[in-house]
């Protein structure tokens, strides 16, 4: 069994900032992280190189920096990290990301043997389109599960796989047929810890770097920029909306609550209630 999970490395969304002036992203000094949700598709095929042998290898395509996101994949348990790595990807939207993404599984299948399952993100926290995923998927002619939440079961044997998908109005089961690619939900697991040993072998390790030349019959039409027709016209900031605020006070609880009692009566009760 060999599983494939694609990670990108984000900016901390905790520690996001926007230029007032040009309305675009500061990533000038904002921490670098592996996204969040592709860490659960990492614990989720941990889980399987645990319970039955699976081989994992993960990939990445962005800047030689993005190295530090697979070294913490490679800590945490992953065989083999793959990093595609070039100026010609520069500026990639979600169709050529996809592409690239999708050449890339491809060659490690040549490299590492078949592909059986590829675990990505729901979405990632700075695009946070959910393209990509379902993307790959058309690019590599595979079956692709959105939105799950469970693995029930991925059988060798028969090579199938079982999930639970989150949908707005309930639980979808559906089983299918190996190869497939599965966008996962924070819901599907806990990610976890590096161990010591892991943490030792990842500051050892290089991830393998690819760049377009080891791509002998990629389409340069179809990366980057090039082939990036996704066109961003316009950004801004919302306006922080001021919201009147009034303090209550009093020793005594009873007052206090009767006489907000009658504030929300007088103002804003009725209003709501459409009356």
């Amino acid at each position: 069994m060999h599983i494939v999970v694609c990670v990108k490395q984000v900016p901390d969304s905790r520690e996001i900032r926007i230029d007032p002036n040009t309305n675009t992203l500061v990533r000038q000094g904002v921490p670098a992280i592996v996204n969040y949700y592709d860490l659960h598709g990492l614990e989720e095929a941990l889980r399987f190189k645990d319970e039955m042998g699976a081989e994992v290898t993960v990939v990445s395509m962005g800047p030689p920096s993005a190295d530090k996101a697979l070294k913490q994949c490679i800590s945490m348990g992953a065989d083999r990290a793959v990093l595609v790595s070039d100026r010609a990807f520069a500026g990639a939207d979600t169709l050529a990301t996809s592409y690239v993404v999708g050449i890339t599984v491809q060659k490690v299948a040549e490299e590492f043997g078949p592909v059986d399952v590829v675990f990505c993100g729901k979405q990632t926290l700075d695009g946070d389109t959910g393209q990509v995923g379902p993307g790959v998927a058309c690019r590599l002619d595979y079956e692709q599960l959105t939105y799950v939440e469970k693995v029930v079961e991925l059988s060798d044997k028969d090579k199938s796989i079982t999930v639970h998908r989150h949908l707005e109005d309930g639980i979808e089961v559906v089983k299918t047929k190996l190869p497939v690619v599965v966008t996962v939900l924070t819901e599907l697991n806990k990610p976890r810890r590096a161990s010591l040993p892991g943490v030792i072998n990842a500051s050892r390790y290089k991830p393998i770097v690819w760049s377009t030349n080891d791509f002998s019959d990629i389409d340069r039409s179809k990366i980057g920029l090039k082939g990036s027709p996704t066109i961003v016209s316009k950004t801004w900031v919302p306006e922080p909306r001021k919201i009147d605020t009034k303090i209550l006070e009093g020793d005594n609880a009873t007052v206090v609550a009767s006489e907000l009692i009658e504030q929300l009566w007088s103002t804003e009760l009725p209003t709501r209630l459409g009356w």
